[in-house]
């Protein structure tokens, strides 16, 4: 079993992920285009698509716009710089302890490393002529551009999305079945393992649904957002929901009515139709609970106290359906 265990690690460790194929498809375009152009320094294209590849299409614009200023602010300063100093490598400090807090201010920080090429350009070729620089714009915009064009398509994140909501979904009804059977048979074996998946499985989901969101808008994101928002809610209900009912030390006739309610939420979960039931289900209970003789010891009227609060968050839960 360990011996498989580590096996699969290894072909997880080796799996080539989408990204990966995106960047080296990338880096070949913008390599190949340049050198076909004959432009001086064409690797640099590929260096500056590398850079550029990113997680969603929002991020990619954001990256190629951030260094494609700060690339064009790194070679006119350093040209300048470079100009007034001498091509030293005693420049590169006073450059570097001047630019990268401008870009920091302008919010442009990540394209330090990426105009640190351009600027490399610069002191290697010793001199400021027009066709130097209309070769390094040429490589910014193949470089930059490349990166925008690949990063541009996105694979659908559907059946990611699909599956966190299947498992959440699975993940509470678990729960709620491991509450209704406490709650009728005062005796559980239960770990609490599934709350901290659920728990971990919203994390998840909350960050595909804001990736979803950058690369396709509203178009989708919007209702599987309510979705895991409305998941979130039940998540914090039962969170605050067990304290009390580990506290319920007795079984009795009201706790085996809320068990049963419990039960058949969980069994319904995902039918959103039944709220309304659910709701007026959950009204008797509690109009049977106002009928009944008040406790005859301080045992008995906790438990009921206890009760009172689950049914309070049953009725938050109902709510969020």
């Amino acid at each position: 079993m360990y011996n498989e265990a580590q096996k699969h690690k290894r072909v997880n460790a080796m799996k080539i992920g989408f990204r990966t194929i995106k960047t080296a498809v990338g880096v070949s375009i913008s390599v190949l285009l340049a050198q076909m152009l004959q432009l001086e320094y064409y690797s640099s294209a590929g260096i500056l698509t590398l850079l550029c590849i990113q997680k969603s299409r929002k991020q990619s614009v954001h990256a190629v716009v951030s260094r494609m200023f700060a690339c064009l602010a790194g070679l006119a300063a350093s040209t300048v710089l470079f100009q007034l100093m001498g091509y030293h490598p005693y420049a590169f400090l006073v450059y570097l302890l001047l630019f990268i807090p401008l870009c920091v201010r302008l919010r442009i920080q990540e394209g330090i490393a990426s105009s640190s090429v351009i600027v490399m350009h610069v002191y290697m070729h010793r001199a400021a002529d027009f066709a130097f620089f209309a070769n390094e714009l040429f490589v910014i915009a193949i470089g930059l551009g490349v990166a925008l064009l690949v990063n541009w398509y996105m694979p659908s994140i559907d059946k990611e999305l699909y599956r966190c909501k299947e498992e959440v979904d699975r993940l509470i009804s678990a729960i709620l079945h491991e509450i209704a059977l406490y709650l009728k048979e005062g005796i559980t074996l239960w770990d609490g393992k599934e709350l901290l998946l659920l728990g971990d499985v919203l994390q998840q989901a909350k960050r595909l649904v804001l990736l979803d969101m950058e690369n396709n808008g509203f178009r989708k994101s919007n209702s599987y957002e309510q979705n895991f928002e409305r998941k979130r809610k039940q998540y914090e209900i039962l969170e605050r929901m067990l304290p009390a009912i580990s506290l319920i030390n007795a079984k009795i006739d009201q706790g085996i009515r809320i068990g049963d309610f419990v039960e058949q939420l969980s069994l319904h979960l995902q039918n959103r139709d039944c709220k309304d039931e659910f709701s007026e289900v959950l009204r008797g209970i509690r109009e049977y609970h106002k009928k009944l003789p008040l406790p005859e010891s301080r045992s008995e009227f906790e438990n009921r106290a206890n009760l009172y609060a689950v049914a309070n968050e049953l009725e938050r839960f109902v709510d969020t359906m």
